[in-house]
């Protein structure tokens, strides 16, 4: 957490604004202020300063699970890990708690990184592939058919859940919407991938992109204090809901172990095959 879907709200959040926290696009930063060193992947301290103060926002992005802050000059990344969020808001607000980072702009706003429990990264860097360049397709985007799907698929011999969680081979996928998408494909999350038909693959594309496009439309999902700005946990079908009947046969729902997370499933809908 926080996964595709709100990493998207936070990009739209940022780009569009909300009432009475504007967008930050065409905003000139005036400077920035770190209170936690270690937030910054790249570059050191001293040169981020230097380098982001004076450059205006040009755009807004997002890359998996990952924020990119187009600038005149650079590209700020910022990856939300566990319990990054992102805040703006006016320069008179009382500095947060957890604040490791923050962006002022020349008017009276600021982008404020919050981050808990400090997991969060940022990167202010020239080209963005150095960061982001080793990831998997992005599952919404058009080039990602069924076909390149199940080519990707082929090309491993990994349980499905591994593989999905594997930013190198799909970009933006977590335990939430990875439970979510296998359970609506009727795949058991330990079946390895090579194993999986042109069928099956075609039902689980379908499946992931749907799970992602009606968290977007959610905004995410509010499982804990992490992550408080979504509906989406209102619709899981299996996430976090051990014991609860499923909603096709009824069956209790297990929580089982795969590549050492949690995973939930229904063992009739999602039987592992002799």
């Amino acid at each position: 957490m926080p996964e595709l879907p709100e990493v998207e709200t936070f990009r739209r959040y940022l780009l569009q604004g909300e009432s009475g926290s504007p967008s930050i696009l065409g905003k000139k930063i005036k400077d920035a202020e770190l209170f936690w060193d270690k937030t910054l992947a790249e570059p050191a301290p001293g040169e981020f300063k230097d380098r982001i103060r004076g450059q205006f926002v040009t755009g807004i992005g997002r890359r998996g699970k990952n924020l990119l802050i187009h600038l005149s000059k650079d590209t700020l990344i910022i990856h939300l890990r566990m319990s990054g969020e992102l805040i703006v808001e006016e320069k008179t607000n009382p500095t947060g708690k957890h604040y490791r980072l923050i962006v002022n702009f020349t008017d009276k706003y600021r982008l404020a990184f919050n981050n808990i429990r400090k997991f969060g990264r940022v990167w202010l860097i020239e080209d963005p592939n150095q960061v982001i360049g080793i990831l998997g397709p992005e599952p919404l985007k058009d080039d990602f058919t069924p076909e390149l799907f199940h080519q990707i698929l082929q090309n491993r011999s990994r349980q499905l859940k591994y593989f999905l969680l594997d930013q190198k081979m799909i970009a933006g996928m977590g335990n939430i919407y990875t439970d979510e998408a296998l359970y609506r494909a009727k795949l058991h999350p330990a079946r390895k991938s090579d194993t999986i038909s042109t069928a099956e693959a075609k039902r689980l594309w379908v499946s992931i992109r749907e799970v992602l496009q009606e968290g977007i439309q959610n905004q995410g999902s509010s499982i804990d204090w992490m992550y408080q700005g979504g509906d989406y946990q209102k619709y899981l079908s299996v996430y976090n809901l051990e014991g609860e009947p499923c909603r096709r046969c009824k069956t209790p729902i297990e929580r089982i172990k795969i590549a050492q997370r949690s995973t939930y499933i229904c063992p009739i809908c999602q039987p592992f095959p002799e």
